[in-house]
């Protein structure tokens, strides 16, 4: 199934945004978030599911991851980060993408109060849903407290599944350094994770893009992760 014509907006999926390399400690909320993911591929699929946290907090990771994840099966899941397409006309954004098997919406905090879009991604919705088919959501906010001006969508939002996203904590960022390490190759000890974490924005988005100059780094020079290496090269 090809995807409709107008979906050629430049959007691209990050290669590193996938499941396995998302840190989700077993056990944790945010493993079941993973395991709900994955049923949407898997054919057990919720018209709705709804995502929410803190800016940083892996939200677009996860729906990427969904995507990749879908490419894998032989699926067509479309991702739209509304940061990034808000300017675009919403109704032909949103025209035909029920032909999809999925649609994860990024960002819905970036079009909330904005009655065009509101009323997009409502029949959009009604359509997925109609035809079988499911749409994940990610937002900063909960479908309780996100101020969507539509009635209609916003009792949408309500009734799926709802799920918040859990900030990581300082051990939980340097596990999922070390982890992210281990995907690229890396060799990352628990003192160097230690290390970046204490000298570097704590975000995991600034860390991640840190470990890939580093990566870099280490494949041009032929070093390992050492922490006067990780020194020279970030400059700490």
């Amino acid at each position: 199934m090809a995807a409709p014509e107008q979906l050629s907006l430049g959007v691209t999926l990050n290669d590193d945004a996938t499941f396995d390399s998302f840190y989700a400690p077993e056990g944790s909320g945010n493993a079941q978030i993973l395991a709900i993911l994955r049923a949407q591929l898997d054919g057990a699929a919720e018209p709705l599911v709804y995502l929410w946290g803190a800016t940083g907090s892996g939200l677009s990771h996860l729906l990427q991851a969904c995507c990749l994840a879908a490419q894998d099966r032989c699926l067509n899941f479309q991702y739209l980060p509304l940061a990034e397409l808000a300017d675009f006309e919403p109704a032909a954004l949103c025209e035909g993408l029920e032909v999809m098997d999925g649609v994860c919406v990024d960002n819905l905090e970036a079009v909330a109060g904005n009655h065009v879009w509101e009323q997009a991604l409502f029949h959009l919705y009604n359509r997925l849903r109609d035809q079988g088919r499911c749409l994940v959501v990610a937002a900063t906010q909960g479908p309780h407290q996100l101020p969507i001006e539509l009635a209609d969508l916003r009792s949408r939002l309500q009734w799926g599944v709802s799920h918040q996203l859990m900030p990581l904590d300082d051990g939980g960022k340097i596990g999922a350094l070390r982890q992210r390490a281990q995907a690229r190759g890396l060799v990352l000890s628990q003192e160097v994770a230690q290390y970046l974490l204490q000298r570097l924005p704590r975000d995991t988005k600034a860390l991640f893009q840190c470990l890939e100059t580093l990566d870099r780094a280490s494949l041009a020079q032929q070093r390992r992760l050492t922490i006067p290496f990780v020194k020279s090269v970030l400059s700490l």
